[in-house]
């Protein structure tokens, strides 16, 4: 996710609004049952029955909507299943950039606890997410000694990219990462949705450009991690947001560009009471019960398009109705402290946000036309 896409200040930017390009039948009398795959045609297996062929694969992408729990849980057992058919496998992460790698091969060595794993990654900064959500397939990984590899580069290479252009950033410091494939229409239609969704400005078309083009970066970055761990001739996953993946876009289709046909993606679902299809198309659905009891409550949200400014903190956008809407703030504000605390790059902003107990007033500091002022953000209490 771009920079200023930051992940807990406003809703999830990709993977929101995707279309189902071949619709399975709608059985609601004969609908799968939990724990069961559905696949293309509207076949039904079992994951014993599926896993087999599954294994057979060079890449198994796995989608997630990033705060699910059930969606990483399934992703676990997933894993798991794969390995006991193919336990020579790799697992590649969306989460981190190729800088972590080193990290990530300590953390499966045994070298590192959690803490220092979750610092030297630069978890909190390079992603956002709760850590508790991915550590059982960390700790997974770890204990089988499953290689980890970090798919994405830095927010930072992907705006140089996308806004100067690849002849600008030599080979070697872009990881060997080649120009991607044009997005196809339908994809190009639907970034264009999430960046008007996410943006109260007039529409800028050089501005959704580039931010089509760093899309088209992390997927071409992704794709190209996949397709040299699997010239190793081992099974590859790769766990990663499902507007990466659904309707075969994405890395789907930056990996049929590279030449790497061998691949199934693969998504959870939680069917409603008449069955229909999700909206996103994969090569095979997992179906998912009522897992609402155990999701954990969604984290605070600012709602802002914040970027990163010499200053502070830049607000390039504000989410209508949100907190940030009712506090006044207003694009072109720098945030400069929050609760008294300096404000460096987004994540100081999303970490600060994240321990926002509901129903409070958290204190901000901006510099506006020059000036700084405070103002106080009031976070809704709970409706329950």
């Amino acid at each position: 996710m771009p920079r200023s896409c930051s992940l807990r200040l406003i809703p999830r930017c990709f993977g929101a609004a995707l279309a189902w390009l071949a619709p399975l039948a709608a059985l609601a009398d004969d609908c799968p049952a939990p724990g069961q795959w559905q696949v293309a045609g509207g076949e039904t297996l079992t994951t014993a029955g599926l896993m087999p062929e599954l294994a057979d694969t060079d890449v198994v992408l796995l989608g997630e909507q990033h705060d699910r729990l059930a969606h990483h849980r399934w992703q676990l057992h997933t894993l798991a299943a794969l390995h006991a058919h193919r336990p020579e496998m790799v697992i590649g992460l969306e989460m981190l950039p190729r800088e972590a790698q080193p990290a990530l091969d300590a953390w499966v060595a045994g070298e590192l606890d959690e803490a220092a794993f979750l610092e030297q990654s630069n978890w909190r900064s390079a992603w956002g997410f709760d850590p508790n959500l991915y550590l059982p397939i960390l700790h997974f990984a770890r204990m089988q000694r499953i290689p980890l590899l970090a798919l994405n580069v830095t927010p930072e290479l992907r705006g140089r990219l996308a806004s100067e252009g690849w002849e600008t950033v030599p080979e070697q410091q872009r990881f060997g990462i080649t120009p991607p494939a044009p997005a196809q229409p339908a994809y190009r239609a639907s970034l264009a949705a999430i960046y008007a969704e996410h943006t109260d400005r007039d529409e800028d078309p050089a501005d959704l450009e580039r931010f089509i083009a760093a899309q088209l970066v992390w997927d071409r970055a992704m794709a190209t991690a996949l397709v040299e761990a699997a010239a190793a001739g081992i099974l590859v996953a790769g766990l990663m947001g499902e507007g990466h993946l659904a309707d075969g876009d994405g890395v789907p289709y930056q990996l049929d560009d590279l030449g790497l046909d061998d691949h199934r993606s693969l998504l959870p679902w939680v069917p409603g009471p008449d069955c229909q299809p999700p909206e996103a198309r994969a090569d095979a659905l997992y179906v998912l019960g009522d897992e609402s009891d155990f999701q954990p409550p969604d984290p605070p949200r600012l709602g802002v398009l914040i970027g990163e400014h010499a200053d502070g903190i830049l607000v390039q956008g504000i989410v209508p109705g949100s907190v940030a809407e009712t506090t006044g703030l207003a694009e072109g504000d720098i945030i400069v402290t929050a609760a008294g605390r300096p404000m460096v790059v987004p994540a100081d902003l999303t970490a600060v946000i994240g321990r926002q107990p509901p129903g409070t007033l958290l204190p901000l500091e901006i510099r506006r036309d020059g000036n700084l002022q405070e103002v106080l953000a009031r976070f809704p209490a709970p409706t329950s």
